[in-house]
């Protein structure tokens, strides 16, 4: 009997060349990520001082959030297409030192309108990183090699979001931090440190070959790269675009609209169990800083898991199935943490299971959006599905604020809000069918 033919793992058909624009590309996600989660750990506290007011903090804090992913939709969509036009790598670049700088400016906000502006701009860099850097990775490794890749390279985005708890907790146990620094101001500041990246992309990251070929073949054909109108007038990719902007948007809504407010949560519950303390309010701003970061680490614990397997279970079932049993899942997870997660020792699981959840359809996103567009469009079609979703999930915020406002102003109301909210989970689901399964098919042409 023949022996069966041995399978090479993927990671092993990658070159020398393949790896390290695997590594850009990951690390360039994972700091965009770290500086995300920077700030939804900074948010309240900064609020809270920019402010002066808890009960208005609880209102302001979902606006901020609603002009950042405004910020993040319209550089997902300028700069995914000027990925395009004139490359992967030069953008990619350019992406994160906005983003990193940017940042670091939240940190000398003394308003909440400069508050905002700097979480526009912010916004502006983190938009383009995604689309820019799955590109660059599924144009740049071999067709085998592509859909495991890119799902790594989305479930390493939680170690970024890991750092970011270490790094709150850390600031949370300092009982005096130099400068006179307040914690949300600390964090705002290490979340600058990912520019340094950009020194390594600018001096050695090669735009990717079949990007460089198809860019000189198109000059010749007069295929238009990076165009929202060639996007959106052709019959196939248009309905990949509008349909997969529909899926997007509401796993977007699940976590940015809804799962990362968890930390008002942890900071109530923090606040109950400490009151009969009677810590200052430094001591307080203290404690809630550190488990507000603890309980992002556990979710993004749990979100690393819950990306890699339901990569896996795209690449094995198919990406349709997939992606609709990673949203079922964000919405039941989602419900566990907003209804019934009442005191601290409930955090340690309640919280990694719904970073199970709202993180594995971001697993999905990476496999399987950059195989629903051309060469000429890839990094513009990822971009329109998963930046224009932002614009549509930037309503999620200021809806659970004016519900939170409606029914009574309180951390139960913003519970009930956030259970609302989350109904949008489902309608991705319904809309699945009309997108085209990609499984073990090549990436698309002209």
């Amino acid at each position: 009997m023949t022996p069966p033919p041995t399978v090479t793992p993927w990671w092993r058909t990658l070159n020398r060349h393949h790896w390290f624009v695997f590594i850009v590309a990951s690390l360039a996600w994972l700091f965009d990520c770290f500086d995300q989660q920077i700030f939804n750990l900074a948010r309240d506290g900064a609020m809270e001082d920019l402010v002066g007011d808890k009960k208005l903090a609880l209102v302001y804090g979902p606006y901020t959030t609603s002009v950042f992913m405004v910020g993040w939709a319209i550089g997902g969509l300028f700069f995914g297409a000027l990925g395009d036009r004139f490359g992967r790598a030069r953008m990619l670049t350019l992406t994160i030192l906005l983003y990193s700088l940017s940042t670091g400016l939240n940190s000398f906000a003394h308003s909440v309108t400069g508050f905002c502006v700097y979480r526009f701009l912010t916004g502006l860099g983190v938009g383009g990183v995604f689309g820019l850097a799955v590109a660059l990775v599924a144009d740049s490794v071999p067709d085998r090699a592509r859909a495991p890749a890119l799902g790594l390279l989305q479930a390493l985005s939680t170690w970024g979001n890991i750092a970011s708890g270490l790094t709150g907790m850390a600031v949370g146990t300092l009982a005096l931090l130099p400068f006179g620094l307040k914690p949300w101001q600390a964090l705002f500041l290490i979340g600058a440190l990912p520019a340094f990246l950009c020194v390594f992309v600018m001096y050695r990251l090669k735009e990717p070959e079949k990007w460089v070929r198809a860019r000189e073949e198109g000059g010749k054909s007069g295929v238009k790269f990076g165009s929202y109108r060639a996007l959106l007038s052709h019959p196939r990719w248009k309905r990949n675009a509008w349909w997969g902007l529909i899926a997007c948007t509401a796993g977007i809504v699940g976590l940015w609209g809804i799962g990362n407010f968890h930390p008002k949560i942890v900071g109530s519950i923090i606040e109950q169990e400490l009151a009969a303390r009677n810590l200052s309010p430094a001591a307080m701003a203290s404690e809630k800083t550190f488990w507000r970061a603890a309980g992002l680490l556990l979710q993004n614990i749990g979100g690393f898991l819950g990306m890699l397997s339901l990569a896996k279970l795209a690449q094995t079932w198919g990406r349709r199935p997939a992606f609709a049993l990673a949203l079922l899942l964000s919405f039941l997870s989602t419900v566990l943490v907003f209804k019934f997660m009442r005191h601290t020792g409930q955090m340690y699981w309640m919280l990694p299971i719904m970073g199970f959840g709202q993180l594995s359809v971001f697993g999905v996103y990476a496999v399987y959006l950059p195989e629903l567009f051309p060469t000429s469009l890839r990094s513009t079609g990822t971009s329109f599905c998963y930046n224009v979703g932002r614009i549509i999930a930037a309503t999620a915020p200021f809806t659970m604020s004016r519900l939170t406002s409606r029914l009574g102003g309180d951390i139960e109301a913003f519970r009930t809000a956030g259970l609302w909210v989350s109904l949008v989970l489902l309608a991705g689901i319904v809309v699945l069918p009309l997108l085209p399964e990609t499984k073990d098919q090549p990436l698309p042409e002209e």
